[in-house]
């Protein structure tokens, strides 16, 4: 069916309740294991079908937040949300206490168990309160974001229809887009600074009335982290300014030869790879669907059918219009079991990463949209991210077909890419850890504490006052993550990791690296992060050794790397 063909009608929260509480006092009832797992699967459906409708509402407001009928839905939603998640942990207490929890556990495995558990600690009643303000919070800040107006050379522009022009060959072209993007953010300073610091103390608030320190640990369990600590998380950071930061800055020192600037250099000349330009797909946002169309068809039976179903059902958005929100997402229609990818093409070689990147998440969705439970179609935050970074790296042989003559530029940019943004994703959630765990701090001091951070990790940028936005510590406002899912950017960091782990396989034996992508995938999320990379031969990101290995592989070949005749 065509995505927009797909009815929403908003559910009757009394009767949503009725059927919650109905439900659960079935299960408690039950007299026998058959007829428990009946109303375990009834579960399944009802919870499957009032999660599409939430789905539905929200995609469509995603595509136009001015779109009246669907901000009204958002809000309802925003509004309800909460209050059925307090159903939810009623009937996870219930499946918990079951007396057929063993019989459950032998056909489901104990997984969705040990979330459950996890789960039962983000949760109260009396956060509620918390939880609709904070839904309102987040909105607040996607709506405002979603309506900038940036003037530039004659024309106005949304963020994602100016960031051609911050990586324009031009150098005033390209420093004016910058600096034009970042007069927005600071016309709009003290909006930003008030969500965010709303945000932190009413998470801290919710932590604490939890019975937690603060928010950092509710943090993690909302994240659903079921096989590794804060202190895991600690020692990749410090393998990260070990290991890779020397690495990436030696990727820069190089970039700033070849664009004949001093290093370190501004924000807006790190953003030039090359004094050309950076690579550009060829061809229109239809040219570049119809290059994925080509890539998905010939690498595997699979990938075949689920892009075709993907193009026919019309289930991608991804042109850049007026009052659409910004980034990009995929997420699962469950009462279809098919996946939707929302996106903004720009122009730039992140067009291309939609098709690679949310479609990779998009197809383990499609692998898996008969699991049940239905909550292990996706693994975790961490694991997903393997799905899509790795996929972008799946890419590189039909690279030709995206990028035309760019095809090196692009190799080249995209590994460089990969290694120089796991600083900046591991410093997104270092900032983090230290915000929450000083909420009373001023908006200020968490720029400087930004600011300071970008010295650890980012060495490369030179904070000169030039771009004022991002040289005075405020450019983590433009990172929507920070507002709205608290600790999920070092899972890009963790997945990234394992993306290389699987590209240096690619660079010896590409069916072997397809073989071990596809056993990590199928597994769904039935495992942990670091089981499904054990039965899939792969290394933890948490093991020193991984992090290493990779950081030599990528810097021999960005070092051999033939860049004759690229400007």
């Amino acid at each position: 069916m065509k995505f927009c063909d797909m009815k929403y009608e908003r559910p009757d929260v009394e009767k949503v309740k009725e059927e919650y509480d109905n439900l659960i006092k079935l299960l408690e009832e039950s007299q026998s294991y058959e007829e428990a797992k009946k109303v375990f699967l009834r579960m399944e459906e009802f919870d499957r079908h009032i999660g599409t409708m939430g789905t539905l509402a929200s995609i469509r407001h995603s595509i136009n937040t001015g779109d009246k009928f669907y901000d009204g839905e958002e809000n309802f939603w925003n509004e309800v949300s909460p209050e059925l998640g307090e159903y939810g942990q009623r009937w996870t207490k219930a499946l918990l206490n079951s007396r057929f929890r063993a019989e459950f556990e032998k056909e489901y495995g104990t997984l969705m168990f040990l979330n459950a558990e996890i789960d039962l600690k983000t949760f109260s009643p009396e956060i509620i309160p918390e939880l609709q303000k904070e839904n309102d919070l987040t909105t607040r800040y996607s709506k405002l974001i979603a309506s900038a107006q940036i003037p530039f050379r004659g024309e106005t522009y949304t963020l994602s229809q100016l960031t051609p022009f911050k990586t324009d060959a031009d150098d005033e072209i390209r420093l004016e887009a910058w600096k034009a993007e970042g007069q927005w953010y600071k016309d709009n300073q003290q909006e930003l600074d008030t969500i965010y610091d709303e945000l932190t103390k009413l998470r801290d608030k919710m932590g604490k009335k939890l019975g937690y320190e603060g928010y950092t640990t509710l943090g993690y369990y909302r994240m659903g982290r079921n096989c590794y600590t804060k202190e895991d998380v600690e020692k990749f950071r410090h393998a990260v300014r070990t290991y890779l930061v020397p690495v990436a800055d030696s990727i820069y020192r190089k970039q700033a030869e070849r664009l004949g600037k001093e290093y370190p250099m501004s924000f807006a000349d790190n953003a030039l790879m090359f004094r050309s330009g950076n690579p550009r797909p060829q061809g229109s946002a239809e040219d570049i669907l119809a290059a994925g169309k080509k890539f998905y068809d010939e690498l595997s039976p699979e990938t075949s059918e689920f892009f075709s179903i993907m193009l026919s059902d019309e289930l991608m958005d991804v042109l850049s219009t007026k009052g659409k929100e910004g980034g990009g997402y995929c997420t699962m229609i469950g009462d279809y079991k098919v996946p939707f990818i929302f996106a903004n093409f720009n122009g730039t070689q992140g067009d291309v990463e939609v098709v690679t990147h949310e479609a990779g998440h998009a197809f383990a969705a499609y692998m898996n949209r008969d699991r049940i439970p239905a909550e292990y179609i996706w693994p975790g935050m961490e694991a997903c991210e393997v799905h899509s970074m790795s996929m972008e790296f799946m890419a590189w042989p039909w690279c030709k077909y995206f990028f035309g003559k760019d095809e090196r530029k692009y190799l080249y940019s995209h590994l460089a890419g990969a290694i120089t943004f796991i600083p900046y994703g591991t410093m997104v959630d270092h900032f983090q850890h230290i915000v929450y765990e000083k909420p009373e701090m001023t908006p200020r001091q968490r720029h400087d504490v930004w600011k300071k951070l970008l010295g650890e990790y980012m060495p490369w940028m030179k904070l000169d006052g030039e771009i004022p936005f991002y040289s005075e510590g405020e450019g983590w406002q433009r990172q929507s993550h920070i507002y709205s899912s608290p600790f999920y950017y070092i899972d890009y960091c963790l997945a990234q990791t394992v993306a290389l782990e699987l590209w240096a396989i690619m660079q010896q034996d590409r069916e072997k690296a397809w073989e071990k992508y596809m056993a990590y995938t199928v597994q769904g999320g039935s495992e942990t992060f670091t089981k499904l990379l054990s039965n899939a031969g792969l290394t933890s990101p948490f093991e020193e050794d991984c992090l290493k290995t990779v950081c030599e592989r990528a810097a021999k070949w960005l070092s051999d790397f033939d860049l004759t005749g690229i400007e």
